[in-house]
């Protein structure tokens, strides 16, 4: 099953404490700062991450699409707003039945879009708190002694063991 976790990025900017205040010194920076969270999330939870920005008001914007770190990043084209993006997207992603989406906003028009095109909403709120325990999880690992390793599975990192496991599924 193939894993995809959409953002609203400027609602989620606005909406995640920690993103608002670096938005005030710069939205750059803000930006920045989440791909990095989401880049990080994304290797540890080992789903496929999409950043929508909007671009609904800048004059001549086409539609603009990068991958970094891992995370696609996507700008909407000139009077394209991130929830009618967000929405075919759904539309396209869902039409595989083996496809599971979630999109992350705290705007409620577009958390009732969410749920009918198939999709789960999440609240920045709950996804603060899962990147929170993710950070806990990987801080708890860092602090432990690590362990005699046992056999090749557990001396490879674990991102590359799940990519030798789809490989070997076909």
């Amino acid at each position: 099953m193939n894993e995809y976790l959409i953002l609203d990025g400027y609602n989620v900017i606005n909406s995640w404490p920690k993103l608002k205040l670096l938005m005030n010194e710069s939205l750059e920076i803000a930006r920045g700062e989440l791909i990095e969270i989401m880049a990080e999330y994304r290797a540890f939870k080992g789903v496929n991450v999409i950043i929508v920005f909007d671009a609904y008001l800048v004059k001549g914007s086409i539609k603009k699409s990068e991958k970094l770190r891992g995370v696609e990043i996507v700008f909407t084209k000139e009077r394209e707003t991130a929830d009618s993006y967000i929405e075919r997207l759904i539309v396209e992603l869902s039409k595989n039945r083996r496809n599971r989406v979630s999109v992350v906003t705290n705007d409620w028009t577009e958390q009732q879009m969410v749920l009918g095109g198939g999709a789960t909403r999440v609240s920045v709120r709950e996804m603060v708190l899962d990147f929170d325990q993710i950070k806990n999880k990987i801080n708890k690992k860092i602090e432990t002694p690590r362990k005699q390793k046992d056999t090749l599975s557990d001396r490879i990192d674990p991102s590359i063991l799940e990519k030798l496991e789809k490989f070997r599924r076909g």
